[in-house]
């Protein structure tokens, strides 16, 4: 019986799970985020640039009242045009919540997922009220 030659993919899967857990695996799995991220923020950025769809929430678009999610879109946006700032701003939540899914594989992905379902949820929770507490005041909808 002879053994097949390994393949150039199981070669190549082989290395990827032997570095999986050590830092420059990581490191590679941040890299890999961060390069299609930005791929595709600024793809979308000049999607946006040639078409313009105007509001996307529909709870905005029909009562005016934004939800928490609301500037999501323009935060990849905008850090697509490279105006970190104005991402920032436009839905501070999503911004931190993207950095932290880039870093995840650096440890606070695991320091998550070790937290209590009631805690995630907590956490969770208070940030979609954050953010929609934010997306209220940038839009003019909490003032008098």
């Amino acid at each position: 019986m002879t053994v097949p030659a390994p393949s150039f993919a199981g070669a190549l899967a082989g290395r990827w799970r032997s570095t999986a857990d050590t830092l420059s695996g990581a490191l590679m799995r941040v890299l890999l985020r961060g390069a299609g991220g930005a791929v595709a923020a600024v793809a979308v950025a000049q999607l946006h640039d040639s078409h313009d769809p105007g509001v996307l929430c529909l709870l905005r678009r029909f009562t005016g009242i934004p939800c928490p999610g609301c500037g999501s879109t323009t935060v990849f946006i905008e850090a697509g045009h490279g105006h970190f700032g104005a991402a920032l701003a436009a839905n501070p939540v999503t911004a931190v919540a993207a950095v932290a899914l880039l870093l995840a594989p650096l440890g606070p992905g695991r320091w998550w997922w070790e937290l209590p379902d009631k805690r995630r949820n907590a956490v969770i929770g208070a940030a979609l009220l954050l953010a929609w507490t934010w997306q209220l005041n940038r839009l003019g909808i909490s003032r008098p």
